[in-house]
């Protein structure tokens, strides 16, 4: 038994319970999404966190719910706006239902976030979550702005997955030392939470670059939505003219092409893209482990550091 195993069933019981309605179609549409949930890291974080520091109570759990009902917002949204019809391998909430009432599920739980709070008289984890939903979505316009350009380099690359994916990450670390009245640790468990956020997001880079049987997203799908990755960025500055000529070219007018993805991603790999991107995320993840190396041992740390290696050993 993992040491946060009776936490998560718990967990589980009140995420649904918090999600309830008095409006049939949101149930359905709300129980639907709970189904189809994804690794629950988010939740294992801010419950491994307060354990490693502390003792797990209703604050802790009040964490995690926010955080998920956050986490699930930003992704129902996120599919309407790529036009996703699929998420984690099942049809998205916009794919059945409409953009329509997708978005204003998204809301709804961002609404849940506000109540929750409100009514638990959690303004300090408010005043967290809320950051978060400010930087993730920085992070998304700045993304949209660049990419139109294509004049992303390694520093704003960087800004941006720490306000869209490394955000979310640190939120659940620092959200999870302040449930259990550690905030002399809230700094800390931050900046652990934002690098093996960083770390996290550049494994999911280099899944771009795999076998499509491996991983769980189609190879070259982040070049034919002109995403600036790490790979691609690191060839795009220290590749020849005549590959930085070509691999320009292919995303700017070629994106849709599969033959001439497929050469792209043949380009980011033989110039060093990848080995480069593996280097800096292993790079991210023992910075994150030394972060926390004077935390005390225990089963909980134990668990964190696992969690740390899972998210640059994952295969998917």
């Amino acid at each position: 038994m993992t040491p946060i195993e009776v936490e998560m069933d718990e967990f589980e019981v009140r995420f649904r319970k918090s999600m309830n309605s008095k409006v049939p179609m949101l149930n359905k549409i709300t129980h639907y999404i709970i189904r189809r949930k994804g690794k629950q890291m988010r939740p294992m974080f801010i419950f491994l966190t307060s354990k490693m520091l502390g003792d797990i109570n209703d604050k802790s759990y009040d964490a995690a719910t926010l955080v998920e009902l956050l986490h699930t917002a930003s992704l129902v949204h996120d599919d309407v706006v790529d036009d996703a019809n699929e998420r984690r391998g099942f049809f998205s909430v916009n794919a059945l239902w409409k953009n329509k009432i997708a978005v204003l599920v998204g809301d709804y739980m961002l609404s849940k976030v506000l109540l929750l709070s409100i009514e638990n008289n959690n303004t300090a984890m408010l005043e967290v979550v809320a950051r978060a939903v400010r930087e993730m979505s920085e992070g998304e316009l700045l993304q949209i702005e660049k990419a139109r350009k294509l004049d992303i380099d390694e520093t704003v690359y960087f800004e941006i997955i720490g306000k869209k994916t490394a955000s979310l990450i640190a939120t659940c670390c620092e959200i999870g030392a302040l449930s259990v009245d550690r905030s002399d640790m809230t700094l800390k468990m931050r900046s652990f939470g934002e690098t093996i956020g960083i770390a996290f997001q550049i494994k999911d880079d280099i899944f771009d670059y795999g076998e499509p049987g491996n991983i769980g997203k189609p190879t070259g799908l982040d070049i034919r939505e002109r995403k600036m990755t790490l790979p691609l960025i690191h060839v795009l500055s220290t590749g020849t003219p005549e590959v930085r000529k070509e691999l320009m070219n292919i995303v700017k007018n070629h994106n849709e092409n599969p033959k001439k993805v497929k050469r792209a991603i043949q380009l980011v790999i033989e110039n060093g893209g990848i080995d480069y991107a593996h280097k800096k995320m292993l790079e991210y993840r023992d910075k994150a482990i030394e972060i926390i190396k004077d935390v005390p041992e225990s089963d909980a740390k134990k668990s964190v550091l696992g969690l740390v290696e899972y998210t640059t050993n994952r295969l998917k």
